[in-house]
């Protein structure tokens, strides 16, 4: 490995410590502390509620944390916005889209092989019809692998022609 890769590959690694960790965890301190010493002490209504900063993050985290979950799992799972996040992610890195139209391409043509193993098993014979849909599925995978390129973007047309497929059955 280059020294420029080991030096990427230790920057991506301390984004990713300070972005994840420290910075959550110092930006979840700061905010309490700040919320609290800045506005709630300074409330009288406010601080009658929370009279003390240690009742304050008790209730921030009593409440906050499963508002917060909710939230969060509603991103992942209710939400279009982590498909946009997807998306935007393949087209950002062509190795991935790469990666995932290949598996898909290799499943179709695995369980149409699987298919013809079987028959051939079980001694049935494979019409002329079926062979023929299975050579121009190898066609078409052939054609699409040699005019593709990681920067002309047909994997990511690819992925979007089969999502949209499956979305609308």
């Amino acid at each position: 490995m280059k020294k420029s890769d080991v030096m990427y590959r230790l920057w991506y690694y301390f984004r990713n410590g300070w972005s994840i960790y420290f910075a959550f965890i110092f930006g979840a301190i700061n905010t309490l502390v700040v919320t609290y010493y800045l506005a709630i002490e300074k409330a009288p209504v406010l601080n009658s509620i929370f009279p003390s900063f240690g009742f304050y993050v008790l209730f921030a985290g009593l409440v906050g944390i499963p508002i917060l979950t909710l939230i969060g799992w509603t991103h992942w799972k209710k939400s279009g916005a982590r498909r946009a996040e997807v998306d935007v992610n393949y087209e950002a890195n062509p190795y991935e889209a790469r990666a995932m139209v290949n598996s898909e391409m290799i499943l179709k043509l695995s369980l149409q092989l699987a298919e013809l193993v079987l028959k051939n098993q079980q001694k049935e014979s494979v019409d002329e019809k079926r062979i023929e849909e299975i050579i121009k599925q190898i066609r078409n995978i052939e054609e699409f692998s040699s005019k593709r390129t990681m920067s002309n973007k047909l994997d990511i047309k690819y992925i979007r022609t089969e999502t949209q497929e499956r979305s609308d059955k």
